[in-house]
């Protein structure tokens, strides 16, 4: 074996933190409450609190404990545009998409208020997230969304590598205006301890088996017991299939990993040339991502989607190690003076996809809510869309940003992309992509060798 795999750490929770020392009780016989709220990820746990804050008697429910989901597990980008392709929405969703826009951007806004409001130590760095590009081709598209973000009043920096302080594997980019990298599991932890101080009735360990309206009143049955409440949200993002009651094909599950290396001397990091320290994202058509941490190790990921079907529930699982050692191949090509540098650690999750690459929230009745498939960028916009749901469950009005999601269907359209052998000639077709674009960086890197022999 490889000695840079032979000490991975495969694991089926998250890399960023470890599981909480104690957990909340479970469900036990009857609660009753004006609101609950299911699922407790960083949407779930901001419906909670924005409730609780306004007054509202308030439970909520979390299968596993706080954090435990995706809100964990990702790169830890806020993100300040909507997930997808720009260039796509703005042909299928033209109407929809300055309110996307305007709902990602305030989006990012509201994670940054929530850190400083509960003094969440997170490891946060407000340095934008950039579209990195991996070529001129790629260069190109970035400028093209970047004209498309302009035309609907958002500004981002765009530039070459150097510009705007990204390795110069890289050709440029652009940088967005609000938003950073953090620590998920940190920023997780840090909003249940939020809960845990809050008058919200927090119920870990109690996964809900059902879902039902009731008399008026919406039944949330565990196994040991159920909660009875006037209204309920669910905010349970790729594990939203498991119930009847929720609108069919909402949201599409993949299965993502990612990746940390060993250590690396801080000395190394500096000679990449990466002085804005912001996180990457490159325009593949499934992306990677790459980004530096508070222990000068990288982490990055995504690359290749797995399908995860219709089939609920959803199982834990760890890593494929085939697929590991694929994206760290991808690093190394990246960044060849780290190929060295040995991998440590692997953890995945699941996230959800719409069919429409919008993220949905809508009602049920007139007492369901549910919210879910951000495509990706669910760590600043779900807290974002579970506040905005709190607030129209006790005003009784939908806020501007909330309408620019809101859809009320008894079923979606299932998603055409995320199935297997789609994904898989997208991800073929980024490979082959990359053998292209290796042979324009050997050509750059001569013509560099000859313009410097001739100075």
């Amino acid at each position: 074996m490889n000695p840079k795999y032979r000490n991975v750490e495969y694991t089926t929770f998250s890399g960023w933190i470890d599981p909480p020392a104690q957990l909340a009780a479970p469900v036990q016989g009857t609660v009753e409450c004006d609101v609950a709220v299911v699922g407790g990820g960083v949407g779930g746990m901001a419906t909670a609190l924005r409730l609780s804050e306004r007054g509202i008697d308030v439970v909520l429910i979390e299968a596993e404990f706080c954090g435990y989901g995706a809100s964990s597990r990702n790169g830890g980008q806020i993100a300040s545009a909507p997930g997808g392709d720009l260039r796509m929405l703005k042909v299928l969703s033209p109407k929809k998409l300055p309110g996307m826009v305007r709902f990602a951007d305030n989006a990012a806004t509201f994670v940054e208020g929530l850190i400083k409001q509960h003094g969440i130590d997170c490891d946060y760095e407000p340095n934008g997230m950039v579209w990195a590009a991996v070529s001129p081709i790629q260069m190109l598209r970035v400028k093209t969304l970047a004209a498309i973000l302009r035309s609907l009043g958002v500004d981002g920096r765009l530039g070459t590598a150097k510009q705007i302080g990204i390795p110069e594997a890289f050709v440029g980019g652009m940088r967005e205006r609000r938003g950073g990298m953090l620590n998920p599991g940190k920023l997780s932890r840090g909003i249940r301890q939020a809960v845990l101080d809050s008058p919200v009735r927090l119920f870990e360990q109690s996964k809900v088996i059902d879902v039902q309206r009731r008399g008026g009143k919406v039944v949330m049955a565990t196994a040991a017991g159920e909660v009875i409440a006037n209204q309920a949200v669910l905010s349970t993002n790729s594990y939203s299939g498991e119930w009847d009651i929720i609108p069919a094909h909402l949201s599409t599950p993949a299965w993502i990993i990612e990746v940390e290396t060993a250590p690396i001397d801080p000395e190394r990091i500096a000679a990449l040339g990466w002085t804005s320290r912001s996180g990457l994202v490159t325009q593949h058509q499934i992306m990677e991502n790459y980004r530096l941490t508070a222990d000068n190790t990288m982490v990055f990921g995504v690359r290749r989607l797995e399908a995860g079907g219709q089939t609920y529930p959803l199982l834990p699982r760890n890593p494929d190690p085939g697929m590991v050692r694929e994206l760290a191949e991808g690093f190394y090509r990246r960044f060849p003076t780290l190929s060295d540098v040995p991998i440590a650690r692997s953890w995945g999750g699941w996230i959800s996809f719409s069919s429409s690459w919008t993220t949905v929230a809508g009602r049920i009745g007139d007492n369901v809510y549910y919210s879910a498939s951000c495509n990706g960028h669910g760590l600043a916009q779900a807290p974002y869309l579970g506040a905005l749901i709190a607030d129209a469950i006790v005003d009784g009005t939908r806020s501007k940003d909330l309408e620019s999601v809101w859809e009320i269907k008894a079923s979606y359209l299932p998603s055409p992309a995320i199935r297997p052998l789609p994904l898989r000639a997208v991800w073929l077709f980024d490979r082959i992509s990359d053998i292209f674009n290796g042979g324009w960086r050997r050509a750059r890197r001569a013509a560099n060798r000859i313009a410097r022999r001739t100075q």
